[in-house]
């Protein structure tokens, strides 16, 4: 049984949400609710809880104001907002699960079930929690979030964005190139890279390439054009993104 804390200045959203779990998640307990980030602080400190559903928007104190209070974040949290905004692409590049209001059952039930399982796995093993609410705080303060997740067979790894040179398509894999010459084969398709990267100076010359304009040397335009990259990689460019990726070098060298 896994024990739950409610944080939301809605008493109507806590009412909901316990009575989604008390309905549909037999192996959570609801131990504790507060209506704003002091309470929220009082009530996980002393009830100790191993999920949290934490409200965004919050009077006198939104949700990542509660995370800075606390001296130990060693439980799970599922955000819940009714804002599909600026913080939901930060949640994204932290892998941090959150569910949009109104409350679609289905996402909450997926959203319990893998906090559970990740609970379970620190419970045995728990030098294995990640610092991903760190992560998440960093990247809120920025304008674009400058730190990514990514799953690896040994496990989630964290990324300053600019240390990327370029990604390469690997079936429903990618392999990530870092500036030191270092790669790192991840569990995402190109395709998810390219949506969550698009504002971070990214562009996709050829369906199986991902390229960081801040690590583009030159491009050629003999052999039918190719974009060699600072670390002397030669990445194809295909016919018709050539113009896209001169005007979207263009835009990225006039900022």
């Amino acid at each position: 049984m896994i024990s739950v804390v409610i944080i939301d200045d809605e008493q109507d959203a806590i009412n909901s949400i316990e009575l989604i779990i008390n309905e549909y998640c037999s192996n959570a307990e609801v131990v504790g609710t507060a209506s704003s980030a002091v309470e929220g602080q009082f009530v996980i400190l002393n009830k100790k809880p191993d999920l949290v559903f934490l409200d965004i928007e919050m009077p006198r104190g939104n949700g990542f104001d509660l995370l800075e209070m606390l001296p130990e974040r060693n439980f799970e949290i599922i955000f819940i907002t009714a804002y599909n905004n600026f913080a939901i692409k930060a949640f994204k590049y932290s892998a941090i699960d959150y569910i949009l209001k109104p409350i679609d059952i289905d996402e909450f039930i997926e959203a319990v079930d893998r906090a559970e399982h990740r609970i379970n796995q620190y419970k045995n093993k728990p030098e294995k929690r990640t610092n991903k609410y760190d992560v998440l705080l960093e990247n809120i303060k920025t304008n674009v979030p400058s730190k990514i997740m990514v799953p690896t067979s040994e496990g989630q790894i964290y990324i300053e964005v600019t240390d990327i040179n370029r990604i390469e398509a690997e079936g429903s894999y990618s392999t990530i190139f870092l500036i030191e010459e270092k790669k790192i084969l991840v569990s995402k398709n190109l395709k998810e890279f390219e949506r969550m990267l698009s504002d971070n100076n990214f562009f996709r010359p050829h369906n199986s390439h991902l390229i960081n304009l801040e690590h583009v040397k030159k491009y050629v335009l003999k052999d039918g054009g190719y974009i060699e990259m600072t670390d002397t990689t030669i990445v194809p460019i295909s016919r018709r993104r050539k113009e896209s990726f001169v005007e979207k070098m263009q835009e990225f060298i006039g900022r």
